[in-house]
């Protein structure tokens, strides 16, 4: 749906952040995204929960649950169990697992040299909107680069600080190589910190 006026859209803050807030960002999300008929959701998956959550409540879209990259907290392991992922991707999900865009090879620097890469600095400066600003915007570029999402039309992309999910966007996705085009163009819900 093309907007050609000036809209409101309401944006909920939450005071706290976390996974208290996952049903109600859920809902938000569903809610906007039937408004604007967006059909694929992208969501930032820790340990599979909300992930699943979300493949079970958006039935007949397109639900992208993107996964820590293997390793990503000890050598060789994936933190979503293998019964989850069966489970999100019986409920009609995609399971993407992957490198992350802010993390990659900058972060290796920053372990093996104590210095900073410009990864570190764009993910720094994404969360001085919350921790969920930065992983939305990386989850939806993680899909784009998969092909998973589509970069001529609208998601809806949802994270959270941690585990759960807070922070829900209407977003337009980039490969990577593109992301000075990103262009996060409805803020649905954050924790006000």
């Amino acid at each position: 749906m093309e907007i050609t006026t000036a809209i409101q859209v309401p944006c909920v803050y939450f005071p706290k952040r976390g996974p208290d807030n996952t049903e109600e960002v859920l809902n938000l999300a569903k809610k906007r995204a039937e408004e604007l008929g967006i059909k694929t959701i992208v969501i930032a998956t820790t340990k599979g929960d909300t992930a699943l959550k979300a493949a079970r409540l958006f039935k007949g879209y397109r639900v992208v649950a993107v996964t820590h990259a293997h390793g990503f907290r000890t050598p060789d392991n994936q933190e979503v169990p293998d019964e989850t992922l069966a489970a999100i991707r019986e409920a009609g999900g995609i399971v993407f697992t992957g490198t992350h865009i802010f993390a990659a090879t900058g972060r290796a620097v920053r372990k093996k040299f104590q210095t900073y890469e410009i990864e570190d600095i764009i993910a720094s400066t994404l969360r001085v909107m919350g921790d969920g600003m930065k992983v939305v915007c990386e989850i939806a570029m993680m899909a784009a680069d998969a092909g998973l999402v589509r970069t001529d039309e609208d998601i809806i992309s949802i994270a959270g600080s941690g585990r759960g999910a807070d922070t829900a966007v209407v977003i337009k996705p980039v490969n990577v190589q593109n992301f000075f085009d990103l262009r996060v163009k409805e803020l649905l819900c954050k924790p006000r910190f």
